[in-house]
């Protein structure tokens, strides 16, 4: 019933979205440090490490030429498309158009969420990895869809199992995400997986989504793959990629999509409504960065598999049992004893300091996990270790 009075009420879909994870953590975290707690957070994944210099030269040099400043729209930089194009060969022996099998957004997470409104009716299915990232589930409940959260388990490997997903579950799907390397756990997906994957969704007319944010993070000669090396995959998946993480460029807000044309054709039509494009200027420094690929990313990937190897040295050292990712820039932790994860990492920011997420905080699949973020040199990593001992 519409109100009389005061501001209306709020949209159905508004109130069915979760609390986004640790909402209350920089108030608290603020007020902690105010009090001289020496806080180290390893909850967000936003690395504490410089961009490449060439990306910041670059930022700087386009700031001052005025046409940069003007809107980009949906082409962009002409520069950074043809930059993106010839990366995805490079890296993974993939041909794309970059006109119109590629498109510049403002960050992976702002594509994907928008993704489900070319696609997603009221009454439509997403399939959606539990945990996972929540711009899937976010992205469908604006859409008026329905996410149907899949648990990802130790005993899969963390591999969503689509085989086994429900035959209504299936007839309603319109998207399925996928996330490897993957954020939170970890895992990384066998490439007959993703064949399978492929497979299924052109069997069952349904558009893959892959998550490719962590495709440069990956340790001891480990590459992950692009979806579009499987065979037929550029008919029935969209890829996204980012800097935030490869390149330490999290608040730069720049990545793109890459897919067949007709999908980028509908994300464009969307975007276009929505927003007028990344800055130019970010988007000239993120050429810079794909540029730098080569001589720049081995030596930032190699200062994240040091941490690794410090921090998982030391919350064994703890007890904690705790496996070696091959990629991603994270530790997936069971809490000690089979215990709640909120009640876990609300001790041990309340008491010791340290900002660690919740597994049940990127959905319920994620309970008896906690995610350790490497946002932190391996010192203060082991620091927080030694912390996180005394609440386990």
């Amino acid at each position: 019933m519409k109100t009389t009075t005061g501001v209306p009420r709020l949209a159905a879909r508004f109130r069915e979205f979760p609390t986004y994870p640790l909402a209350d953590v920089p108030q608290i975290k603020r007020e902690l440090q105010a009090r001289g707690v020496d806080v180290i957070d390893l909850g967000a994944g936003d690395a504490d490490l410089p961009p490449p210099p060439a990306a910041i030269e670059a930022l700087v040099r386009a700031a001052s030429n005025p046409a940069m400043s003007r809107y980009a729209h949906q082409l962009g930089l002409p520069a950074y498309r043809e930059a993106v194009s010839a990366w995805m060969e490079r890296r993974f022996g993939v041909r794309l158009d970059p006109y119109s099998e590629i498109l510049p957004i403002i960050g992976s997470k702002e594509g994907i969420a928008h993704l489900a409104f070319c696609y997603v009716d009221p009454g439509d299915v997403t399939i959606v990895p539990d945990p996972g990232y929540l711009p899937y589930t976010g992205g469908t409940l604006l859409a008026g869809g329905t996410p149907y959260p899949v648990p990802l388990r130790p005993e899969n490997d963390f591999l969503l199992p689509f085989d086994e997903l429900p035959q209504e579950v299936v007839r309603r799907a319109r998207i399925l995400y996928l996330n490897y390397p993957n954020n939170p756990t970890a895992a990384i997906a066998p490439v007959e997986y993703l064949a399978r994957a492929v497979e299924f969704c052109r069997e069952q007319g349904i558009l893959l989504v892959y998550d490719n944010a962590y495709s440069e993070l990956a340790f001891g000669g480990y590459r992950p793959p692009s979806i579009f090396e499987i065979e037929g995959a550029k008919e029935v998946a969209v890829e996204f990629h980012s800097f935030s993480k490869t390149y330490n460029m999290t608040g730069w807000r720049i990545g793109w999509a890459a897919g067949g044309a007709e999908v980028i054709r509908a994300l464009t039509r969307i975007k276009t409504f929505v927003d007028t494009g990344a800055f130019l200027g970010v988007q000239a420094a993120a050429v810079a960065a794909l540029e730098s690929w080569a001589d720049w990313v081995p030596q930032n990937v190699a200062a994240f598999e040091a941490r690794r190897d410090a921090a998982v040295a030391a919350l064994r050292a703890q007890g904690f049992s705790v496996e070696t990712p091959q990629a991603t820039m994270y530790l997936w932790v069971p809490v000690p004893g089979g215990g709640a994860s909120e009640p876990f990492a609300r001790r041990a920011l309340l008491e010791e300091g340290v900002v660690v997420m919740p597994g049940a905080a990127l959905g319920p699949g994620g309970e008896g996990f906690f995610r350790v973020a490497l946002t932190q040199s391996a010192e203060r990593l082991a620091e927080a270790a030694a912390r996180l001992g005394r609440v386990a």
